[in-house]
């Protein structure tokens, strides 16, 4: 996620500006010997500090293994129809439930093998009982056939990522002639689940398809690949887009759009191409190489420089209308705002490969290696905000890299002289949405560059 790295090593090191290294003692810390003073008085030990706020990892009860999603839509209702069909298993423990996050959703039934399951809802969390208890070996697979109502969600965004709706229509009634009709989603942090059930944390990861019925004028845009496409009924399509590769569940994406693809693509290094391609609006076609055209030698730089290949299986980017942030990394798949669109004239002033660099490295910190919780971000945002750095020294030489990383810093110090200072990793936040600021982004990508001026480059 953009607001408007070198691997492994530094990624544990990053962990330890986190939790202080272990002593070697022989008694567990809750029954350390008292001190004795000279005179040989005991000392009373003093209070122990209780945090007032601590956001644990999520407790794992449930694992899903796979996600089918069939969606269609009521544009003028603002509404999305939906059925998922869910493959999980118990994480552990052996148990009888599953309890999912689902957002104000009209959940119309659940079923398995035919059969209507028992179930609990509340708007937010939807608890089924299973028909029998399974362990940890044994996965099962159950549908829910449901109503999404994003104009319903009454959770709030953040500075960085402004509403929380999960699924947005933009201009739904094709009215206004200087909007164009779209419909995206924006799942970071946990608002994927407005549209369909899941467990909504970055802990979880599961593969998925999505089937998207629309009319025919439109392209669509999800996760993975598109496996096909077929006519559906009333002058509407269906498109098959396949995600064989684990992803946590906030990463999720679909677009709906009139939308011009160009194509272009890269080379891996077993010979094969892979497609990388943009889209946009027509009156933007011609621009959209200029705009994006760097990406393939971006890919390339940063398989290199990690010593790990872009890991999958497409790289596609879209920019929709009314983005409630600046960009997000949905894998394989990343969604720009439009204050991206600018024309080969203007781009002779300005670029913002800073934020197509950012998004991209996201592919390997957040997508790849993510976050077990939203504590732990600055292991996302840290990485991809110094792939910055990377990219300008690059490919404009350390000057320019410089002259941004010290911009970089800056607005990380302006942001402390306003009240806002915290530890890198936290787990004291009073909102997850708190974490997305100048120090999970621009502190965190000054101390990497810190450490790698410590380290080297080769360590």
């Amino acid at each position: 996620m953009k607001q408007n790295i070198f691997i492994t090593a530094l990624g544990v090191v990053m962990l330890l500006f986190s939790c202080s290294p272990k002593k070697n003692i022989q008694h567990p810390p809750e029954v350390a010997l008292p001190e004795i003073n000279i005179e040989g008085e005991v000392k009373k030990a003093p209070p122990k500090a209780v945090r007032a706020i601590y956001n644990a990892s999520e407790t794992r009860k449930s694992d899903i293994i796979h996600t089918e999603l069939h969606v269609d839509f009521n544009w003028h209702e603002r509404q999305m129809n939906g059925k998922a069909v869910i493959t999980a298993k118990p994480y552990f423990y052996p148990t009888d439930s599953l309890t999912l996050d689902a957002k104000w959703m009209d959940i119309h039934k659940v079923t398995m093998n035919g059969k209507e399951l028992s179930y609990n809802y509340d708007s937010l969390y939807l608890g089924i009982k299973l028909p029998k208890v399974y362990t940890r070996k044994e996965e099962y697979t159950l549908e829910i056939e449901y109503i999404a109502n994003p104009d319903r969600v009454k959770q709030k965004g953040s500075s960085a990522i402004q509403d929380a709706k999960g699924l947005y229509f933009i201009n739904p009634d094709g009215d206004n002639s200087e909007v164009p009709q779209q419909l995206w989603t924006q799942g970071e942090t946990e608002s994927n689940s407005v549209w369909f059930p899941t467990i909504d944390n970055p802990i979880e990861k599961m593969t998925e398809e999505i089937y998207i019925t629309v009319q025919d004028k439109f392209k669509t845009l999800s996760n993975g690949y598109l496996a096909d496409s077929k006519p559906a009924e009333n002058g509407k399509r269906t498109d098959h887009w396949v995600m064989d590769q684990k992803h946590s569940p906030y990463l999720v994406m679909m677009t709906v759009g009139d939308f011009t693809v160009v194509k272009d693509k890269w080379k891996r290094k077993d010979g094969s191409e892979m497609e990388v391609n943009y889209y946009v609006e027509k009156k933007y076609e011609p621009h959209a190489r200029a705009i994006f055209g760097e990406t393939p030698n971006m890919i390339s730089y940063f398989s290199k420089l990690l010593n790990y290949e872009y890991p999958w299986v497409k790289y596609s980017q879209v920019v929709v209308r009314g983005f409630v942030s600046g960009a997000m990394e949905n894998t394989t798949a990343t969604l720009h705002g439009d204050f991206i669109y600018k024309t080969k004239r203007e781009l002779i002033d300005s670029n913002n490969e800073s934020i197509i660099a950012h998004e991209l490295f996201h592919h390997w910190f957040g997508d790849l290696v993510t976050c077990e919780s939203w504590a732990n971000l600055p292991l996302n945002e840290s990485f991809a905000n110094y792939s910055q750095y990377l990219w300008d020294e690059h490919k404009y030489g350390r000057m320019e890299a410089d002259m941004n990383g010290y911009s970089e810093l800056e607005f990380y110090y302006m942001s402390v002289q306003y009240g806002k200072h915290a530890d890198m990793i936290r787990y004291d936040y009073k909102d997850k949405e708190d974490m997305f600021d100048f120090i999970s982004y621009n502190k965190g990508g000054r101390i990497l560059h810190m450490l790698r001026t410590y380290v080297g480059d080769e360590a």
